[in-house]
């Protein structure tokens, strides 16, 4: 009972050889545990029945109280520890792996039993992504929401994807600098000397940039690092407390052995980022389903490709294979007409909108970020699109609905769009579609639209985040014809 509400602190491979001379690790090991018994069972072993919306394993203890337990998997018997306690249920972790499931596979990454960033290598990815269709449909069905058939699965590589990742920065009391994620459910920061999930170009700067930490004159003045990856170049911003001269210029040159470009957003109060040499040109371009030709005026204007610019504040979807099967399904799904007028709210830097725009009359672009915008129109410009007229606009309020619009698409942050589609439920408008990051926020919000005579046509699920629970979601509402 003493452990009763800690977590105990996960140890290293070395570690646990060192300690038990023979590794004993039945998580890490999966693979090579697979389908075998590793331990006896007593009557303190659970059997897990399902995965949660998190990817934790569900079981029931001998009382009938439900357990979470960190990393189990549906049909395994497992022997657990509880390390916190709550009134309806438990949350726990594996002591021993009594029987594995078929889905468990040996995790690739090293770093994988202490760090935070994924949750789910130990789950093979096939069965990831079932977990993640699966958990669509059980949330939609909680508000009472069904759908007709099982959702389209979006699916690319399962790593060297993230093309965006934010990594803490700790020196210790000996003066050893740490660099990496946080640890599951806690604010320790976990050294990673790799991370499988970046895109190789990112991956290939970790040790670089530890490398480089360690000789900083204040190392302690740095928080964190963000990594960014266009289709062409590469960002590192530097967030530091306080200036320091020689450290900027330390930084300068490791910007350029490196090509990368490095920013340093400075101050501890509304922090300014200032550019060590050449500022980037950060893009992405989206080139799949935009094969549409608008006629406008005297002229025809046919869009095969798209290039994005976006800054280092802006929303970018991490994993851009995924994003540019999302702007397809989008384009087939909404099946625009050259007449068309289409509403795209929570817009960004245009994501959705230049795509839309190239194949529409019109589309308005509304975004609540002042930035964002001005990067959309410098993107509209710079691809020739003149049918964008984009705004700044508050969307935890009611919009303003233009009666001609022939389509609404929105993709908000976790939060949802309550408010958005409350009013779009009294609207007349044919098609709609919802691009989410968080299911349980889609299903309230879809409750709204199906209670004002939309139904759902279309679904799919989008795996952006593969290795964790974290799912995207699509659903096209249409109302039908009267």
């Amino acid at each position: 009972m003493g452990m009763l509400g800690k977590r105990r602190p996960s140890r290293t491979p070395e570690q646990r050889i060192s300690a038990g001379g023979k590794r004993n690790d039945p998580v890490a090991n999966g693979a090579a545990i697979d389908k075998e018994r590793v331990g006896s069972a007593d009557e303190n072993a659970v059997d897990i029945l399902r995965l949660a919306h998190d990817g934790r394993g569900i079981a029931k203890d001998s009382a009938g109280k439900t357990l979470f337990v960190e990393q189990a998997l549906p049909g395994e018997r497992v022997k657990v520890a509880v390390h916190r306690s709550r009134k309806r249920f438990d949350e726990a972790h594996i002591r021993e792996l009594v029987t594995s499931s078929a889905d468990r596979i040996l995790p690739p990454c090293p770093h994988y039993a202490q760090c935070g960033g994924c949750d789910l290598q130990h789950l093979s990815l096939q069965a990831q992504r079932r977990h993640k269709c699966d958990a669509l449909i059980d949330q939609l069905a909680r508000q009472g929401v069904a759908i007709d058939a099982s959702p389209t699965l979006l699916a690319g590589e399962g790593f060297g994807y993230r093309r965006r990742a934010r990594l803490g920065v700790k020196v210790n009391a000996q003066g050893r600098v740490h660099l990496g994620f946080r640890a599951r459910s806690s604010r320790h920061l976990v050294d990673i000397t790799e991370c499988p999930i970046l895109v190789p170009p990112l991956a290939a700067l970790l040790t670089p940039l530890r490398q480089h930490l360690a000789t900083l004159q204040a190392p302690r003045q740095v928080g964190h690092v963000e990594l960014l990856a266009g289709d062409d170049e590469l960002a590192v911003i530097i967030r530091q407390l306080r200036a320091n001269a020689e450290d900027a210029k330390g930084w300068c040159q490791w910007g350029d052995i490196n090509k990368v470009s490095v920013g340093l957003l400075q101050g501890r109060d509304n922090p300014g980022l200032d550019w060590l040499g050449k500022v980037p040109r950060l893009r992405y371009t989206l080139n799949h389903g935009l094969n549409h030709t608008l006629k406008s005026g005297d002229r025809d204007r046919e869009r095969r490709s798209l290039e994005l610019h976006f800054g280092p504040g802006d929303f970018l979807q991490i994993n851009a294979e995924i994003n540019r099967e999302m702007v397809a399904t989008a384009l087939e799904w909404l099946a625009p007409d050259q007449t068309d007028h289409v509403l795209d709210l929570f817009a960004g830097v245009g994501n959705f909108s230049l795509a839309l725009a190239s194949c529409v009359a019109k589309v308005t672009s509304v975004e609540g970020s002042l930035t964002m915008v001005e990067r959309l129109q410098h993107n509209a410009r710079h691809n020739g699109l003149d049918n964008i007229d984009a705004r700044v606009g508050d969307l935890t309020q009611p919009p303003s609905l233009d009666s001609r619009l022939h389509a609404v698409v929105l993709d908000p942050p976790r939060s949802g769009a309550e408010a958005v589609c409350r009013a779009l439920a009294k609207s007349e408008i044919k098609r709609i579609l919802y691009v989410s990051c968080d299911p349980a926020t889609l299903a309230r919000d879809a409750v709204h639209l199906l209670q004002g005579g939309y139904r759902i046509t279309q679904a799919a699920v989008a795996d952006m985040f593969a290795q964790t629970a974290h799912l995207e979601a699509m659903l096209l509402f249409e109302r039908p014809s009267t």
